[in-house]
């Protein structure tokens, strides 16, 4: 091993024992289940911002979107990025306070599936169970996904076995999350977001200057067809531009629709200890995004123009070109090494703080939702707490299981798993949240409509090609909401009690 992967390697291990020891810190004040899911609604408005989003943009932000770029140009990454960043804005600006006000008003729901049987007052809590399979079905491929992802970075980085490299990196997300919980999840989510921050910076000062300059990349980026368009979209293998469309457009913003119905993101609105201070959140959180993704797309465009230059290789695999940047960062001595392994620990971190959510909404789903709720009701604290843990160490283990193929796909799942949360919760939480006739039923049919859907469109429609082929999200989505209101218009209204509590909701969140 050389000088700079070992430098590499310790920058790594030393990140990964710091997020160990925040696990081990934050374990001793989960008292409750409560606090293991929810942190006891203690989150500071900076912690929220930045949790959210980190545990929200994952490995894609310094892999899938900077591939993007590299490979097809500008178009496609930046309506990816302007959906997402839209869907950020406007679900931190029209759903975070509602929600978290909505989900105390109804017996201090702790997790998204709960707020749905309490909000429609479900007795027999047959949409929290749905809800809960729903959760499990995507976000269980998902944490594979993220597994996989790290697994890949040390095998390649270091040329270890891929299968040992992702069970280690496994064991150290369900070390601190299981022994932390929400507040162990969420803080270093927050540190992961700092250590992302820092990463796309450097790559992109690096690349600029080894490149030649800002003029030097854009002249690479201007001769070459279609790709400092956002109207075509640049083919790398003819080197001819292709047209890219309207639909296209619409499909790609219609990435910004997944926001409303993310369990992982939706619960740091819940999370806040002062509801009042979600504005400073929403500034934080929509400022980060902006620029992160920018500064992304800026990654892909100026590593072009350095294989271009023979800084670095052309690419076979256009999402590792974070990876190959810190390479060759890492080849001017101790420093800069120690420098790239803070990049590489960059794209760690933003597995890492996807990872660990979805481990806890996914065991969620399992111990409060199915195993409490359905089976054993007046399980005791002390029990339920050790259900919760045990079930964040079984659900790791089946996506180990799910991962332990080095040639899984992470982004496609990623992509899949978005849609499936953004159309099968998005419209009963917006309907939830902002009509007060919406019922139970309404919300089972939706959800069950937007959750195949998805599959629907996916694998059957969208290989037709044309018109068709759209992100399935967008189609899946409009019919769920449109099904959501016509059963809710069908059936018996809600009672008066839910009434009530929708308007006094509703009068609290314009009165603050």
């Amino acid at each position: 091993m050389t000088t700079s992967n070992i430098c590499i390697l310790i920058t790594i291990i030393a990140y990964l024992l710091l997020v160990i020891w925040i696990g081990v810190v934050f374990s001793k004040k989960n008292k409750t289940t409560d606090d293991f899911y929810l942190g006891g609604r203690k989150l500071g408005p900076f912690v929220t911002a930045m949790s959210a989003e980190a545990s929200d943009m994952s490995s894609w932000l310094l892999m899938g979107l900077p591939g993007v770029a590299y490979l097809t140009g500008v178009a496609d990454a930046f309506w990816t990025a302007a959906g997402l960043a839209i869907g950020t804005y406007i679900n931190w600006l029209i759903v975070a306070k509602r929600l978290r006000k909505y989900t105390v008003a109804c017996s201090n729901s702790t997790t998204l599936p709960v707020f749905f049987s309490n909000r429609y007052r479900d007795d027999k809590r047959i949409l929290s169970v749905i809800a809960a399979v729903v959760i499990i079905i995507f976000f269980v491929p998902y944490t594979a996904s993220g597994f996989a992802a790290c697994g890949k970075l040390f095998a390649s980085l270091f040329g270890i076995d891929y299968l040992a490299a992702m069970i280690i990196s496994a064991v150290v997300i369900v070390g601190y999350t299981a022994l932390g919980g929400f507040l162990a999840a969420s803080t270093s989510d927050f540190l992961q977001s700092i250590i992302m921050t820092i990463a796309i910076f450097v790559v992109l000062g690096y690349g600029v200057v080894t490149a030649g300059g800002v003029d030097q990349v854009l002249a690479n980026a201007n001769s070459l067809a279609g790709y400092f368009s956002l109207t075509s979209i640049h083919d790398a293998v003819s080197g001819a531009a292709g047209d890219y469309g309207i639909m296209n457009i619409f499909s790609m913003l219609a990435w910004g629709l997944g926001y409303f119905g993310m369990p992982h993101v939706l619960l740091r609105f819940m999370a806040i200890e002062d509801p009042q201070k979600l504005k400073m959140s929403r500034r934080i959180a929509s400022v980060w995004v902006v620029i992160s993704l920018g500064v992304a797309i800026a990654i892909g465009i100026v590593g072009n123009a350095m294989s271009k230059g023979g800084v670095i290789p052309v690419l076979d695999d256009s999402e590792t070109i974070i990876i190959a940047i810190a390479t060759v960062i890492s080849k001017h001595g101790v420093l800069a090494a120690l420098v790239a392994g803070l990049i590489l620990a960059g794209i760690l971190a933003a597995t890492m703080s996807t990872a660990d959510s979805q481990l806890l909404a996914a065991s969620s789903s399992v111990s409060q939702n199915i195993i409490k709720e359905v089976f054993f009701k007046d399980l005791s604290e002390k029990a339920a707490m050790f259900i919760a843990r045990i079930s964040v160490v079984i659900i790791s283990v089946i996506a180990v299981f799910i991962a332990s193929d080095p040639n899984s796909s992470v982004f496609d799942i990623v992509s899949f798993a978005w849609a499936g949360f953004g159309a099968a919760f998005g419209p009963v939480v917006l309907l939830a949240l902002f009509w007060k006739r919406s019922n139970k039923w309404g919300a089972l049919a939706g959800m069950f409509t937007g959750g195949v859907m998805v599959f629907v469109w996916k694998f059957l429609v969208k290989p037709v090609g044309g018109i068709w082929g759209i992100y399935e999200l967008l189609p899946a989505f409009v019919v769920a909401i449109v099904v959501n209101v016509a059963v809710s218009l069908a059936t018996r209204a809600p009672g008066q009690d839910v009434l009530d509590e929708f308007e006094a909701v509703k009068a609290e969140c314009k009165a603050k």
